[in-house]
């Protein structure tokens, strides 16, 4: 692991540490474990535009959904 120096305001510190004690884990384990998740969050709303612009530039038919409704019924008892 590498050593880094960040900068944070006395509030989002002292939040950090509450966070960090009540989780049970140390302060740069909980950093760790936020900036993942926030890595991961950036990814899929990253992959979420890239689909959203697929569709744009080919938009399903209207109708291809109501096949998979169909199979995605209860079947009647």
């Amino acid at each position: 692991m590498e050593t880094v120096q960040i900068v944070l305001d006395k509030t989002l510190l002292l939040a950090a540490d509450r966070a960090a004690r009540r989780t049970r884990q140390n302060r740069s384990a909980l950093v760790r474990d936020a900036l993942r998740e926030h890595l991961r969050r950036l990814e899929v709303a990253a992959q979420e535009e890239r689909d959203r612009q697929g569709y744009r530039r080919r938009p399903q038919p209207q109708d291809e959904a109501l096949a998979w409704e169909r199979e995605a019924a209860w079947p009647a008892e």
